[in-house]
């Protein structure tokens, strides 16, 4: 909508409201158009869940935690490749190789972020959507192991060779800030978060649900849903504003990989989101006596 310029809802109510009118024809059939494809996908929903009677809750539960799953694998690999990519491009830049190697044109188009962004960052993203389908492994140990290599040249480099650079330290941050953010949701996925069980675990499976279905609700879900909607409710938001220009550090010779930070919560509250989504699921099935549910809660 943003990158369109696509009216909102809030556009579109201001209009109604104003007898002379402030959104042109065209820009009113944009929002038409947003409108009826959001309420298409709203009733497709209902449509397939009618459908679908056979398909339990804890089979939605699994579904769900498969998407998080998924979203928090693009993301590893998308930063894995952006980050080594951007390095070897800002390298070559900051040692005038890269104008020998690719020549006046493109060394001036990768000097801009958004021309990088584009035809460099983006089409990574797209192949680690393809290798996170392929690939079910997710590789955060060597994500971990990646920072402290990185830390550990700069180290080297800094007080053996007395040579550092801005985009050492860029990737470093890089790395680091996806390491958590995204290793958050994975763990949530995983169940390896560190849980306070002194009441908790001598409660029984019902309690548990009811506690989980609650807490994911009241207390998960709303975190996202603040992220997302304060992150990304105007043009000039703090996280779709940066990602739209493309905004980069301060350091000209730098990494152009900033707005992609800015993006690191929402790919956090979307797979977070993704998670509770799929925790409530399967303790409702608990709750509703589902046979699937006691069969696990019996196995775990």
């Amino acid at each position: 909508m943003f990158w369109l310029g696509v009216p909102g809802v809030d556009d579109l109510t201001e209009h109604l409201s104003d007898t002379e009118g402030t959104l042109s024809t065209g820009k009113l059939l944009q929002t038409g158009a947003f409108l009826a494809v959001s309420f298409i996908i709203f009733f497709l929903i209902i449509r397939w869940v009618k459908k679908t009677p056979q398909i339990s809750l804890m089979d939605d539960s699994t579904r769900y935690a498969a998407w998080a799953a998924y979203v928090v694998r693009a993301a590893f690999w998308s930063i894995f490749l952006i980050g080594i990519a951007d390095s070897v491009i800002s390298f070559l830049r900051i040692e005038d190789f890269l104008t020998p190697l690719v020549g006046e044109a493109l060394s001036q188009n990768l000097d801009k972020a958004s021309w990088r962004g584009t035809f460099v960052h983006y089409p990574l993203i797209a192949i680690s959507l393809v290798i996170a389908k392929v690939s079910r492994s997710l590789g955060f140990t060597w994500l971990a192991l990646l920072v402290v290599i990185s830390e550990f040249c700069i180290v080297l480099s800094r007080f053996i060779f007395s040579y550092e650079q801005a985009f050492m330290g860029d990737l470093v941050r890089f790395w680091y800030a996806g390491l958590f953010l995204f290793a958050s949701a994975y763990t949530l996925v995983e169940g390896g978060h560190v849980r306070v069980d002194v009441v908790y675990a001598s409660m029984s499976h019902r309690a548990k649900a009811w506690i989980n279905t609650f807490g994911s609700i009241l207390l998960g879900l709303p975190v996202c849903w603040i992220i997302l909607t304060m992150g990304m409710d105007t043009k000039q938001s703090s996280l779709i504003g940066p990602i739209i220009s493309f905004e980069m550090s301060q350091s000209g010779y730098g990494m152009y990989v900033k707005y992609l930070m800015a993006g690191f919560l929402l790919v956090f509250a979307v797979s977070m989101a993704f998670q509770f989504v799929s925790y409530i699921l399967s303790n409702i099935a608990i709750l509703v006596h589902a046979k699937d549910a006691q069969i696990a809660g019996e196995e775990s």
